[in-house]
C-alpha cells in the first residue's frame, strides 16, 4: 500500500523562516539494511517518495530556497538525485566523502556554507505531517534570539510512532528542555528538526563528534528550548517501519 504525496500544508502562523536550511544526509543508514546496501538512506522511498524529497517538500512550503546537504555514503547518487529533483532550490553540497564527521562535525564543516542565522537543520530519516499550522513556520515564530541557541521540535512519546526509546527530553513551563536521566523515561522525543544559532557552533572538541556536545552546552546555559509538534511524526528507522507508516499516511 502506498500513500499519496500530500503534505497537508497548514496556514502560515506568521514566522519568518530562514531561507537556508541544513539537511543532514551523510549517515550510513546501517539500520536500514538491506535497503541501504545500494542507495543512501535519504533515497529510500516511502509512499513512492524518497525520504529527502519528503523533507524538501516541507522546506519549500515553509519558504526555504537554499539547502546545504552533507554527503558521504554513496554521495554521487545523492548529488545526482538532487540535481534532478531540487532544481528549484539553491543546492550546496558539504562534501564528507573523505571522512564521515558525525552530526556535530558535519555542522562545523558546513557552517561556512550556511548564510542564515539562525538556520533550520533537518534530518532525512523522519516523516512528519503538520498539525493546525506549518511546523517550520511555527518554529520560526517561536524563536527568540535573546533567549535561545537551539529550538527543537519535539513530539510526545505517546505519539512518536514506531520509536522504541524511552523519550529524550523534559520541558519546563517556559519551554526550556533538559535530558532524560539514565534508566528513567522522558515525555518527549526529538523529531530530528531544529533551529540553531551559529553562535552555538563553536569550539568543536574534535573533528568527529555528535551535536550532543552543542546541545549540552545550550542546556547548561538555559538556552535550549523545545516546541511540541501538533501533527503526526514517524520514526522510520528500519525497513519494517516503512509499510506501517505508509498505511497510516494512506488513512490520512
Amino acid at each position: 500500500m502506498t500513500a499519496k504525496r500530500t503534505l497537508h500544508i497548514r496556514p502560515d502562523p506568521g514566522g519568518e523562516v530562514p531561507k537556508t536550511a541544513m539537511v543532514m544526509a551523510a549517515g550510513l543508514g546501517t539500520r536500514m539494511r538491506p535497503l541501504s546496501a545500494t542507495r543512501p538512506k535519504p533515497l529510500i522511498k516511502i509512499g513512492g517518495t524518497t525520504f529527502i524529497d519528503h523533507v524538501l517538500d516541507h522546506l519549500r512550503a515553509a519558504g526555504v530556497s537554499r539547502i546545504v546537504v552533507n554527503a558521504h555514503y554513496l554521495a554521487d547518487m545523492l548529488e545526482a538525485h538532487l540535481a534532478t529533483n531540487a532544481r528549484d532550490l539553491d543546492v550546496v553540497i558539504s562534501d564528507e566523502r573523505g571522512q564521515l564527521l558525525d552530526t556535530g562535525g558535519g555542522l562545523v564543516k558546513a557552517l561556512p556554507l550556511i548564510d542564515a542565522d539562525p538556520f533550520l537543520c533537518v534530518n532525512t530519516d523522519n516523516i512528519w505531517v503538520d498539525g493546525p499550522l506549518d511546523s517550520l513556520k511555527l518554529m520560526a515564530q517561536t524563536w527568540d534570539d535573546a533567549r535561545m541557541d537551539v529550538l527543537m521540535l519535539l513530539i510526545p512519546q505517546a505519539r512518536a510512532h514506531y520509536n522504541a526509546g524511552r523519550g529524550d527530553f523534559h520541558l519546563d513551563q517556559l519551554g526550556r528542555l533538559w535530558r532524560r536521566r539514565p534508566a528513567r523515561v522522558a515525555p518527549y522525543v526529538w523529531t530530528g528538526i531544529q533551529m540553531l544559532s551559529k553562535r552555538l557552533i563553536v569550539d568543536p572538541p574534535s573533528e568527529v563528534f555528535s551535536t550532543n556536545v552543542f546541545w549540552d552546552r545550550a542546556i547548561a546555559a538555559g538556552r535550549a528550548y523545545g516546541l511540541v509538534h501538533q501533527g503526526l511524526w514517524f520514526d522510520v528507522g528500519t525497513p519494517g517501519a516503512i509499510p506501517k507508516t505508509e498505511a497510516m499516511l494512506a488513512d490520512g
